[in-house]
């Protein structure tokens, strides 16, 4: 809607102007068709932003081999269709839509008419440089891209890592403290019998001996189980989560939940998204949830994705009590921020309009700013 408007009005001013320029010399409709014309292929630069660039190109070389000079109006809709084309198609293709300018330049034509060289060069260095702009903005999302991957892997590595060394502390424990604390227990034991003639205080106290070593082993198999509690989790390798996966961590929410439901709510146009982007939305999502499921027991919860261009708008609000009393943001929620700032985004959470605790990402669709 906002892109039909913008082209509207720059074809009302285009119109405008060329009827204002030809009113002294007839035809005025021509000339108003050809200011037109150089505007209209705005409309279609989401969808074919080359083939866009071209039909304006064309519209606007014929009007200055018409003598009819390109409108202001007309000039900006040229910026702003080879901006677009030099960001989103390859710098080779982009090149080749400034060629026909170029081309018109370099014939000799009469320098006293209104669609003589002079403007001919000028409309040259508008495409160039509205190409070259959008080159730029193309390779600045590039180099972003790459960027949150990079971020993404190395997160990734530091995980695996994390767990090879909670995997290696607990066999450590397993195989040399539990080995020791057994022997300490049995030994116990074997000293209260075998010892003839032996107190009954002496008795007692290698009985606590025993059951002091028995209860350390204990507590130290329930902290083994902590330490490899996640290298268990997964056995094998798998690709990070992304937004594809999220209707059935959903689900499994729905299977877990009493009380109130969860709604997926997507609005906008839905494109794949930067990986990195993708797996911060997932566990934003995912922490979101799980913070609902502690402190709003039974609590509706909706999540909201809304594409808006440039940003991804997460949202995910429950009605249950709203923040707690204390004010403590907890772990969940810093987390979050961080997973959110590393890929250029922001993350803000408190109580929702009405009831209940909202919380909102936004995060850029390309991944981190350099």
């Amino acid at each position: 809607m906002g892109l039909a408007a913008a082209t509207a009005a720059l074809g009302a001013v285009a119109v405008t102007e060329a009827a204002a320029r030809a009113s002294d010399r007839p035809p005025t409709a021509i000339a108003a068709l050809i200011a037109l014309a150089v505007v209209a292929p705005v409309a279609l630069v989401r969808l074919w932003p080359a083939t866009a660039a071209v039909l304006s190109a064309s519209a606007a070389l014929s009007g200055l081999m018409i003598s009819y000079p390109v409108t202001v109006a007309g000039v900006t809709a040229l910026a702003l269709l080879y901006g677009v084309a030099g960001r989103l198609r390859p710098l080779r293709t982009a090149c080749s839509l400034i060629l026909p300018f170029a081309g018109y330049a370099a014939v000799p034509v009469s320098s006293d008419r209104p669609g003589g060289k002079p403007f001919a060069l000028i409309l040259l260095a508008v495409a160039a440089l509205a190409t070259a702009a959008g080159a730029t903005m193309q390779l600045r999302d590039e180099r972003r891209r790459h960027r949150a991957t990079q971020q993404s892997a190395a997160a990734s590595l530091m995980e695996h890592a994390a767990r090879g060394e909670r995997a290696r502390i607990a066999r450590e424990l397993h195989d040399v403290v539990a080995h020791h604390i057994t022997i300490i227990a049995l030994q116990a034991e074997a000293a209260r019998l075998a010892t003839p003639g032996l107190p009954p205080d002496g008795a007692r106290r290698l009985t606590a001996i025993g059951d002091t070593a028995r209860m350390a082993l204990t507590e130290m198999r329930r902290l083994l189980g902590v330490l490899r509690e996640d290298v268990d989790a997964e056995p094998t390798l798998r690709p990070q989560p992304g937004l594809g996966q999220l209707n059935a961590l959903l689900d499994e929410v729905r299977d877990a939940a009493v009380g109130g439901g969860v709604r997926l709510i997507v609005s906008g146009s839905v494109e794949p998204l930067d990986p990195g982007v993708e797996l911060t939305a997932y566990r934003i999502v995912q922490e979101a949830l799980t913070n609902a499921r502690r402190h709003a027991p039974g609590a509706a919860v909706d999540v909201e994705l809304h594409y808006r261009g440039d940003d991804l708008n997460v949202r995910v609000y429950d009605n249950g009590p709203g923040p707690a009393s204390n004010g403590s943001s907890g772990h969940g929620l810093a987390g979050m921020r961080e997973r959110a700032a590393m890929v250029g985004g922001q993350v803000t959470a408190g109580a929702a309009t009405g009831a209940g605790f909202l919380v909102e990402a936004v995060l850029p669709t390309k991944g981190a700013t350099p």
